[in-house]
């Protein structure tokens, strides 16, 4: 790794949360030869935009081009930096000894959250310190490197609060999708259960789902009713944004 081209002291974590099973899970990496997990991350090349970098990094991890992506924190407390985890990661060899004193230093990182559709992730791909990448639920995550656990309690209570002003979904379920498993990713990252008509009146009064356009020969009685999102009126609320509260 050449460091003369990075921003000294600058890194990204990225939060990539999928939706499997009535589960939220988030996407981490094994590192080599140690018994602790991270975050997706890399470091910022001093001539490109910061969120370009992001959306490289997932695109890497993911192979996945089109990712909704959302900085939500800059961590930056001087206790999240840790010699005994760079000392760790150079004695084993995880990182060329030549490269500690740039692991050395403090970093601040910007946190992004993203949010994907497994179906669509044919392979991960573990970055050069990494052994391999899988994902893990909320409650079931394994030792995680640093300060990673702290970005993605912050990520999912972003998560949550962003439900209240902009649509969730789109990157999350398949294309046509019923009205209950909608409500279930909703009460699956809001952690409670909610009314069944109550969210299906708001939902509907939001105006950003439609009756699926089923294909020729597809059941059109299907019974519970198919949904898909009207991507044009889902991606204006996403820039206008609407008031609720779940």
């Amino acid at each position: 790794m050449q460091t003369d081209s990075l921003h000294p002291g600058f890194s990204i974590d990225c939060v990539v949360f999928g939706y499997h099973k009535r589960s939220l899970q988030v996407l981490l990496l094994k590192l080599k030869l140690i018994d602790a997990w991270a975050l997706p991350g890399g470091f910022l090349e001093r001539h490109r935009d910061v969120d370009d970098e992001a959306v490289r990094i997932l695109r890497d991890r993911t192979g996945l081009d089109k990712i909704f992506l959302q900085q939500f924190h800059l961590f930056g407390a001087v206790s999240r930096n840790s010699t005994d985890h760079v000392a760790s990661l150079l004695e084993k060899g995880v990182i060329d000894q030549e490269l500690g004193t740039w692991f050395k230093q403090r970093f601040l990182t910007l946190g992004y959250y993203a949010l994907v559709d497994f179906t669509e992730i044919r392979k991960m791909t573990p970055d050069p310190i990494s052994e391999f990448c899988s994902f893990y639920t909320l409650n079931e995550l394994p030792p995680l490197f640093l300060d990673h656990k702290e970005i993605i309690e912050k990520a999912h209570k972003t998560l949550k609060s962003a439900l209240n002003y902009e649509p969730i979904g789109m990157n999350l379920l398949p294309a046509h999708f019923t009205m209950p498993e909608l409500q279930g990713l909703y009460e699956t990252i809001l952690e409670k259960k909610l009314d069944r008509r109550n969210f299906a009146r708001r939902i509907k009064n939001y105006d950003i789902i439609k009756p699926a356009a089923l294909k020729k020969g597809e059941n059109q009685n299907k019974n519970p009713r198919l949904y898909e999102f009207d991507k044009e009126k889902y991606h204006a609320a996403l820039e206008l944004g609407f008031h609720s509260g779940w």
